[in-house]
């Protein structure tokens, strides 16, 4: 369940199979005994085993998951998961502010069937995850507010965890949104800031630095991936990342509710909330925006994004939150009811497509048992490649080191070492430690060795 490409015989390239991999590493490395965080497989042997932050904190509910349930069925879970935990944790953090349960629930379905967070977990990206964190620490904010101060560890965890998942750039507008929060609801929480800024400068440092990735992005790349106003008016666009349609029934809603926060001279909650809706929307038209090239070029951490509409959950969030104040704001029990019915006609789904997974691919099967050895994929595909990832999904199956990789922050020895591959695929294979060729897409082998098995399209060969 994922954007349904095609796979052409074998399993459809996409990051929701780069997201799986990382999750599923959390659990194969604690199995055997190794760190959690780290991943063995990738760029081999250029660099040590790399960071991985992205299996924070999902890869440990991933890893049940994925041992009962097989890799796709738990993806297709853990896709539902998503849905059910932003809208829980968003209807949690509303009910314990003093919004009625109806309007907290449609709250929480009008954040969960954001259609920007639906395009992000059909793409797989571990954004649309890692956003229910912001509902969650708002929430444990609240229960602290209330009750006992204990509730700030997860309030802090939740916060500290949106960095950590390696989600920078979420966290640079995360963060920020979170303390401004804090500073209305309770005001000396909003140091919690301090310990996940410091994450972000950890993952900065472990993630980014030294990679492909270190030394910022080309402002064009922000241009190809900026939103233009019509996508906010209509589901048409021209591309997954600028999904940024809110729903004409969220955009009436929140206008009332935020009047409704005005009127009542709530003066704080409409400040953030309507700031946390807006700058948002205004940073996701990136190129398109005046003056947001020297934004993006002096904010700290922005020079080094290229998608700007990643920091939309916060809108999304602070939308849902107005929706809510709107709902509440009617006597009329059935208000809540009808205010659902709409969101779902408005917001309904239909981004998740039937896509090719090849679970339990023979050739895979044969590479397992034969001895350790690094593998060789053909062809050998830019580490920014989507294309890179299907070979990440395959070594779920058969988990042996590669010099590939599937990384927009490739550490830099081993993008100029898969350069070299590109041009001459078979020249010191042993120094590489490679013993196995893995062809895919019905590519030639030009390194010669023993045929081990074919499947299809995809080969794999023992070299001598």
């Amino acid at each position: 369940m994922a954007e349904g490409k095609p796979g052409y015989g074998e399993a459809a390239p996409g990051d929701h199979l780069q997201t799986s991999y990382n999750l599923w590493l959390v659990g194969h490395q604690l199995e055997h005994g190794h760190a959690p965080w780290r991943d063995p497989f990738s760029f081999q042997p250029e660099v040590k085993p790399r960071w991985n932050f992205a299996g924070w904190p999902f890869g440990w509910l991933y890893w049940p998951l994925q041992a009962v349930l097989g890799t796709v069925l738990a993806w297709n879970v853990f896709v539902l998961l998503g849905f059910l935990g932003a809208g829980g944790f968003t209807a949690l953090w509303l009910r314990e502010v003093g919004t009625p349960p109806g309007a907290s629930l449609v709250g929480g379905l009008a954040f969960a069937m954001a259609p920007y967070l639906q395009a992000q977990w059909s793409a797989g990206h571990l954004l649309a995850w890692i956003a229910m964190l912001l509902p969650l620490s708002l929430y444990a904010l609240e229960k602290a507010r209330k009750g006992s101060g204990w509730w700030l560890f997860l309030a802090g965890g939740a916060l500290v965890s949106i960095p950590l998942a390696g989600q920078l750039h979420l966290a640079l507008g995360a963060i920020p949104f979170f303390a401004a929060y804090a500073l209305v609801r309770l005001p000396w929480a909003a140091l919690l800031a301090v310990p996940a800024l410091g994450a972000g400068l950890l993952a900065d440092a472990l993630a980014v630095h030294g990679t492909t990735g270190a030394s910022g992005r080309q402002f064009r790349q922000v241009e190809h991936y900026s939103a233009s106003l019509p996508d906010f008016l209509s589901r048409n666009t021209h591309m997954l990342e600028g999904v940024v349609y809110v729903g004409w029934t969220v955009a009436v809603l929140a206008v009332v509710g935020l009047v409704a926060l005005i009127l009542r001279r709530r003066w704080g909650m409409a400040v953030v909330l309507g700031l946390g809706a807006l700058i948002p929307i205004l940073f996701a038209l990136g190129g398109n925006l005046p003056g947001y090239h020297f934004i993006w070029s002096h904010v700290p951490g922005l020079r080094n994004t290229r998608v700007p509409e990643r920091m939309m959950p916060i809108a999304c969030l602070a939308l849902a939150a107005l929706v809510a104040v709107a709902v509440s704001r009617f006597r009329w029990e059935a208000v809540a009811v009808v205010a659902a019915v709409l969101l779902v006609v408005d917001l309904r789904l239909g981004m998740f497509h039937p896509t090719a997974a090849n679970p339990g691919n023979p050739v895979y099967a044969a590479l397992e048992q034969h001895s350790p050895g690094r593998i060789l994929e053909l062809p050998v595909f830019d580490a920014g490649s989507q294309s890179a990832s299907v070979y990440l999904y395959y070594l779920m199956q058969a988990p042996q080191e590669h010099p590939s990789g599937y990384s927009t922050t490739a550490p830099r020895a081993a993008d100029r070492r898969i350069h070299e591959l590109q041009q001459t695929p078979c020249r010191d294979l042993r120094g590489l430690g490679v013993r196995e060729i893995v062809t895919h897409y019905g590519a030639k082998n030009p390194c010669g060795g023993r045929l081990i098995a074919r499947s299809g399209r995809i080969a794999a060969y023992r070299l001598p």
